[in-house]
């Protein structure tokens, strides 16, 4: 379920309820128009007959999403059934009494016969649009760009802790990390990210984490979604909390992975509307299924990439602005990919894309870096070798929200 500021799902609820039940009351009228021989006189009437019956549809349509937010499809269906049948009986019934007629049985039983008849299409456009369109506006807006991220593109990171040294090693061997020597690589890295456009959010620093550097494996960013994540590394899941306090300070809607699906940030990269995921270190099936579910809504279709020796997808590849995917090849099936580009070095498939032209990349890639230079890109190299003496790369030490 998305989550966000109060103010912004009762706005999300009214358009959602609003666009459904003009659909429905356009159709209504329509059907109408169409079986009385498309004779233009009946127009005023057959507004009037379910003007009423449209308004109480959003009410009820707007409170119900209000206490769903359209979370499961067999709530919406059932919201739109009651407000459809509920609209249209007390929409009439409304109807009925300011033309002065009195209510008796008989009268009661017209206006239930029209359920059957003249309501029947208002009530099943009811129905139809809050499957199809209420969900899509209702995610539309709750995803919507928050004030503080309108001025342009933001970057989360977060400092290294005090015991980084201690950060888990899963593929490679460990090696003693200098972690004076990787604050300050740190630092340059934020530079670069600052120096080149991009707007800086701390989070806090979690100084009993020892891997809460990496904080891309924390959150995935789509579009303006937080979807926090369920780590694969148990001792990994504490990280999850500042990072949800700074995505909901920045403004934005907020979801998360559930138990019993893992997701690490770093298993997700975004090609355009297509997100690969990696399966097979710490994202699991359970993780891809529900990352799916969240991004339908917004037009993501979700791709699952198994993963052989490597920690995570991002650590064997990465996608260039136009979408082409590079690696070495090592890792990953890139069968899947329409578009692939072979690297020499490992380091080198790991770009962080900082403009149309311009990559960021490890210092440790140089012939990679001059192969992208050759193909157009401007390239900013950083030292981030005390960073990969712990499986990290240029990729994992920020979120980039664009």
């Amino acid at each position: 379920m998305i989550s966000a500021p109060y103010s912004r799902r009762l706005v999300a609820a009214l358009a959602a309820a609003g666009a459904t039940s003009l659909i429905a009351h356009g159709a209504a009228i329509f059907v109408l128009f169409v079986a009385r021989g498309f004779d233009a006189t009946i127009l005023p009437t057959a507004n009037g007959f379910f003007g009423f019956s449209t308004v109480i549809a959003f009410v009820l349509l707007t409170i119900a999403i209000l206490l769903t937010d359209l979370s499961r499809w067999y709530l919406t269906l059932l919201s739109g059934v009651v407000a459809g049948v509920l609209g249209a009986f007390a929409g009439t019934l409304l109807g009925t009494l300011i033309e002065g007629i009195a209510i008796d049985d008989q009268i009661t039983g017209a206006i239930l016969k029209t359920l059957l008849s003249y309501n029947l299409v208002f009530i099943v456009a009811v129905v139809l649009a809050a499957l199809t369109v209420a969900p899509r506006v209702h995610t539309t807006l709750l995803t919507a760009r928050p004030i503080k991220l309108r001025a342009g593109r933001v970057a989360l990171v977060r400092l290294p802790s005090s015991n980084l040294a201690e950060g888990a090693v899963t593929h490679i061997s460990r090696t003693l990390v200098d972690t004076d020597l990787a604050d300050e690589q740190w630092a340059a890295y934020v530079d670069a990210l600052r120096e080149n456009g991009w707007s800086i959010v701390e989070v806090p620093m979690g100084d009993d984490l020892a891997d809460s550097v990496f904080v891309e494996d924390a959150v995935v960013v789509v579009g303006d979604l937080a979807i926090l994540t369920r780590p694969g590394a148990d001792h990994r899941r504490a990280e999850i909390e500042d990072v949800e306090a700074t995505v909901r300070d920045l403004g934005m809607s907020v979801a998360r992975i559930e138990e019993p699906g893992t997701l690490d940030g770093g298993d997700v990269m975004q090609v355009g509307d297509t997100v690969y995921v990696g399966v097979g270190g710490r994202t699991n099936n359970a993780g891809v299924a529900q990352l799916r579910d969240l991004l339908r809504p917004v037009g993501r279709s979700v791709v699952a990439v198994p993963l052989e020796g490597v920690l995570h997808l991002k650590s064997a590849v990465t996608a260039l602005p136009d979408g082409t995917v590079i690696g070495t090849g090592h890792g990953v099936p890139t069968s899947l990919f329409s578009r692939f580009l072979t690297v020499p070095e490992e380091s080198g498939s790991h770009v962080v894309v900082m403009g149309d032209d311009l990559l960021l990349m490890a210092d440790s890639a140089p012939a990679s870096a001059e192969l992208l230079q050759s193909l157009g890109y401007r390239v900013v190299r950083v030292d981030i070798s005390e960073f990969e003496k712990l499986e990290g790369c240029v990729t994992c030490l920020s979120v980039r929200i664009r």
